[in-house]
């Protein structure tokens, strides 16, 4: 039988492909025991250009090319040169097989950390959280980004890379709208749109005749336009990609196809953003997890948790309100927390954690963690689980900000009604309908003038920023008629009202 001393994988930082190897099988046997369930991984190594292009690429391995980007990487650069901010020990790729990205500057400890972390932790929420199963094609996304590389370019050579570039700008603009969040979308497929997009052109050959451009226009009188003329679409439509890529006047096909490649790319990052705190604290914990059994089995020394805990630390550390590092909750040390509070009242509940929580308390921790993991968002996830105790250890309370008010009010303090209350604020932080605002086409004009008409439904009185004139004049470009934007308060109706023209 070996000795701890001699079972122990590796000392010091230094580290090379095989002991790569040999970290990720044991990291892989523990987490099998715990019952994670993962893609295949793919591990790759790279540079710290590298890094910072993947950064720009919006974390895709390969993307299409626009200027944004360039400028991304530019920014990430100057600052990191500077030494302004570091980069990410990791990059995780929704994908199966699931890609990470390691940096050939880590050391041996942080190597272990990436792949516990992002290879075990990250992995296994995007193979069971059901926003990931339901919204992504993690088989099929970097087949359809070759593709969309390849149309985008070749869309360049043909219609000139300034076409090009102000069709993508105003798609970019708009991809937080152009998103389903009841129906589920179709799954992506690289040779399915190859198909699909050459039968489309196939059928404008067949439907063009030039002699139609002979006949004389048949001209109704103003009865029949009124009588023909509904209200459409029949229901607010919250996907503005979708609307425009199947009902924009003047958009050419290869401009439609754009939109519909951007609008694909906006919902595969759709789940993300509605899991950070889920997703960085599901994986945080099984790192930190993961490599304390390693540590319990003598599989790495002193030296290399001392690493992994200092960066750890790091990691979920919350700075105070009045901390110059201070922009927020850290999703990082929330999760964390909390994934780890659930672990405790299943296996050390107190009176309080009985009273709040009966149904978990005493169950096997992995199984609520896991089912915890499978079914929830940001925002059910805080509103279920978040415990009285975590709610005193991060120093939560709430503050009542009327706008109309002379001055602060104390809303909800530590006591059985303000837990709830500040469990049920915090959640709502986490509503997408609080990040993003609430805009919806209700009429196209499209037996008059072809304008569109939209509506923005306030919250709270909240007004849109000052960049919501340029997002409309982007989303004007595309349609090629006047939109206008109507604002919409309950109980008032229309209270405000933007119109913009195609320039």
């Amino acid at each position: 039988m070996r000795s701890l001393k001699d079972s122990v994988l590796s000392r010091g930082g230094d580290w090379d492909f095989e002991l790569l190897q040999r970290y990720d099988k044991e990291i892989g046997i523990i987490a099998k025991e715990f019952g994670l369930d993962t893609y295949p991984n793919q591990i790759e190594v790279i540079a710290s250009e590298q890094m910072l292009d993947a950064y720009a690429s919006v974390g895709l391995p390969i993307s299409y090319a626009h200027w944004s980007y360039g400028k991304e990487f530019i920014q990430n650069e100057e600052a990191y040169r500077r030494g302004q901010r570091g980069l990410a020990y990791e990059l995780v790729i929704n994908s199966d097989p699931c890609i990470a990205y390691l940096m050939e500057d880590n050391s041996m400890p942080m190597q272990a950390l990436v792949i516990a972390h992002a290879c075990y932790g990250h992995n296994s929420f995007f193979k069971g959280n059901y926003l990931f199963r339901q919204w992504t094609s993690a088989d099929a996304i970097v087949d359809y980004m070759v593709f969309a590389r390849k149309y985008i370019f070749e869309c360049e050579q043909r219609y000139g890379e300034d076409r090009v570039e102000e069709t993508l700008d105003a798609c970019h603009a708009l991809m937080d709208h152009g998103v389903d969040r009841f129906h589920r979308p179709s799954p992506l497929s690289a040779e399915d749109e190859l198909q699909r997009q050459h039968e489309r052109e196939e059928h404008a050959w067949k439907q063009y005749d030039d002699i139609w451009r002979t006949l004389p226009h048949k001209r109704d009188d103003g009865a029949n336009v009124k009588k023909k003329k509904r209200i459409f679409p029949p229901e607010p439509q919250e996907n503005l990609l979708y609307f425009i890529e199947k009902y924009s006047p003047t958009l050419e096909p290869w401009q439609r196809e754009i939109v519909r490649i951007v609008r694909k790319l906006a919902q595969y990052f759709y789940p993300q953003g509605l899991t950070k705190v889920m997703n960085e604290g599901w994986a945080t914990f099984w790192h930190y997890t993961l490599l304390n059994s390693m540590y319990d089995r003598g599989l790495v020394d002193d030296g290399f948790m001392f690493e992994i805990l200092q960066s750890h630390t790091n990691v979920v550390m919350q700075p105070g309100f009045d901390h110059p590092g201070y922009s927020g909750i850290n999703p990082y040390a929330l999760g964390f927390a909390m994934m780890r509070d659930i672990r405790r009242i299943c296996e050390e509940p107190d009176d309080e954690d009985r009273e709040w929580f009966p149904d978990i308390v005493d169950k096997d921790w992995r199984d609520v963690l896991d089912f915890a993991m499978r079914n929830y968002k940001d925002e059910s996830f805080i509103a279920q689980y978040l415990s009285p105790k975590l709610i005193r250890e991060f120093h939560l309370f709430a503050i009542a900000d009327a706008h109309k008010a002379d001055h602060l009010r104390v809303e909800a303090i530590h006591n059985e009604e303000g837990y709830r209350e500040v469990r049920r604020l915090l959640s709502k932080q986490y509503n997408r309908d609080v990040l993003v605002p609430d805009i919806q086409i209700v009429r196209y004009e499209h037996m008059g003038d072809r304008s569109l008409v939209l509506r923005y439904n306030r919250l709270r009185e909240r007004p849109l920023t000052d960049d919501a004139t340029e997002v409309l004049k982007h989303l004007s470009r595309l349609w090629g008629f006047k939109v206008t934007m109507e604002v919409f308060e309950e109980g008032k109706g229309v209270v405000d009202k933007t119109e913009v023209s195609p320039a």
